[in-house]
C-alpha cells in the first residue's frame, strides 16, 4: 500500500520534474521518486554509469507483458 507525504521542494526543481514527467509519462511524484530510487541506486553502485542505473530502473518498472527477450549478438542470425 502507497502512502503520501507532503514536503517542499524547490521550486526550479519542481518545475523541471514537470517538464519530465511529461515526457516520460509519470505524474510529478512519479518523477521525483523516480530520481530519488536512480540517486540511491547510484550512490549504492558507484562503480556503474549513472545512466546505466537509470535505464536499469526504468526497464524494471515497465510490464512484463512488454517485454522483448534478450537475445546476444552472437545468437543472432
Amino acid at each position: 500500500m502507497s502512502t503520501s507525504t507532503s514536503i517542499r521542494i524547490n521550486q526550479e526543481l519542481y518545475e523541471q520534474a514537470k517538464q519530465d514527467a511529461t515526457v516520460e509519462h509519470r505524474s510529478i511524484a512519479g518523477q521525483i521518486e523516480f530520481w530519488a530510487r536512480v540517486g540511491r541506486a547510484a550512490l549504492d553502485n558507484p562503480d556503474l554509469p549513472v545512466s546505466f542505473v537509470a535505464e536499469s530502473l526504468a526497464s524494471m518498472a515497465e510490464p512484463r507483458a512488454q517485454s522483448e527477450p534478450f537475445v546476444p549478438r552472437s545468437g543472432r542470425v
